[in-house]
């Protein structure tokens, strides 16, 4: 199985691609002057030094954000680039936003964030970076549990983002699972599920389970760059969007050639986007 901490992996492939689905989605929202929320059930330490030991070891970023670093990138990137940029003002590439500060970053003084997390190294981080911010709160609880106690939010508008480390198999059922809950409580939510691709088999499973639910439009948005090889290591990334934004399949129908093009570590890097259920 993958074991997946984001301070190990922070500004790698999956990375650009989870965050330029979420920062659409936010933007998406921003258009209407009504608040929302932003809900992460595994919100991680929240930000991350490219220079630290933990990246060190693996420098995943070098074939993530720091590809489109200093490059003109699509319109579409604005947004989330322009966090990135602003985390590292002297221009040199050292701080990477992780998706809680990404999106306190793109959300208004009106909308409210709930972050869960519950890594003994990670919350203390966590809950240090958001201390004087009103709008977020800082859980250091089981992000599905939380999701009981969160669901319906007052706001009736938002998005949760889950992104668990995927390091025992039982968490590709426990995603399913919490979204089938979540819908219960919160049917017309943005629910945006990250997955790793390391082995084609558990991407076919959450494949079939969510087509197979009975869920409001369901998107898959899938960027694969290295060839599989169904053994440990990952080799894509994903994300499946349950009540997407109406222009989100349009906007990464136009991106994911260009994002293959500059992430792609082979010259077959590849990408996917389907309907698991039908818009309508």
């Amino acid at each position: 199985m993958l074991s997946y901490r984001h301070s190990f992996h922070a500004g790698n492939h999956a990375d650009v691609l989870k965050h330029t689905v979420q920062s659409l989605i936010l933007g998406s929202l921003k258009a209407k002057d009504k608040a929302f929320v932003y809900v992460d059930t595994h919100a991680g330490a929240g930000a991350y030094d490219l220079a630290s030991k933990e990246m060190e070891k693996t420098g995943e970023y070098l074939d993530g954000i720091q590809r489109l670093w200093q490059q003109d990138c699509p319109a579409a990137l604005d947004a989330y680039i322009a966090v990135v940029k602003k985390l590292n003002p002297s221009g040199e590439l050292r701080h990477y936003p992780g998706s809680p500060l990404l999106a306190a970053e793109l959300c208004r003084s009106q909308d409210r964030l709930q972050l869960s997390e519950l890594h003994p190294a990670d919350f203390p981080r966590l809950e240090s970076l958001f201390q004087s911010d009103r709008r977020v709160q800082v859980h250091k609880v089981d992000g599905y549990a939380n999701l009981k106690a969160l669901l319906p939010p007052i706001e009736r508008r938002g998005v949760i983002l889950i992104d668990p480390p995927y390091e025992l198999h039982h968490e590709y059922s426990d995603v399913v699972n919490g979204v089938m809950d979540g819908l219960k409580r919160w049917g017309t939510g943005t629910f945006a599920i990250w997955y790793p691709v390391v082995q084609r088999t558990d991407v076919s499973f959450l494949e079939r389970k969510f087509s197979a639910a009975g869920l409001p439009s369901t998107l898959q948005i899938e960027l694969n760059v290295l060839p599989e090889n169904n053994r440990f290591g990952m080799t894509g990334s994903g994300m499946i969007v349950v009540n997407p934004p109406w222009k989100l399949a349009s906007t990464m129908d136009d991106l994911l050639p260009w994002l293959a093009t500059a992430l792609g570590q082979y010259a077959d890097a590849n990408y996917r986007l389907n309907w698991l259920v039908s818009e309508g």
